[in-house]
């Protein structure tokens, strides 16, 4: 069974779409039929499935979070304990538990099973810079 594990850089907090390389990946195994399995290799991000057509979807996809969960430093945040790293520390991991670290999508004729509109996204819930490193497991 193939696998693969491919490093996002990111910016800081934002989606970050790698649907082109988790298709190279798929199609280079040669497997028509199967399942699969994406997994992030952390805990301040998270993996979905989302819209890749209209910019403004991610962007408010990361004002809601940012709004749903603000930074520590933020006075309706006073009882986060965990502030180690900064004021986006906790609110990461909060974020993280929110979403999804792992992922399956079908593969069917040797391609993802994805809608017209739909894209594979990291979405990095950290202001600064990362590397985040993805595994990608091809499975009957």
């Amino acid at each position: 069974m193939p696998q693969t594990k491919i490093t996002l850089r990111t910016r800081g907090q934002g989606l970050y779409e790698f649907t082109t390389q988790a298709a190279a990946f798929v199609r280079e195994s040669r497997i028509d039929e199967g399942l699969l399995t994406v997994f992030v290799c952390h805990t301040s991000c998270s993996i979905l499935i989302q819209e890749n057509a209209d910019p403004d979807v991610r962007r408010d996809l990361d004002a809601f979070f940012r709004r749903l969960v603000p930074p520590s430093d933020d006075p309706s945040m006073r009882w986060i304990v965990h502030t180690m790293e900064g004021p986006d520390d906790m609110p990461a991991h909060i974020k993280a538990a929110l979403n999804q670290v792992s992922i399956g999508i079908p593969v069917t004729g040797g391609r993802l099973t994805l809608g017209t509109w739909q894209g594979l996204y990291l979405f990095e819930h950290r202001d600064r810079p990362h590397e985040r490193e993805i595994v990608l497991h091809l499975g009957p």
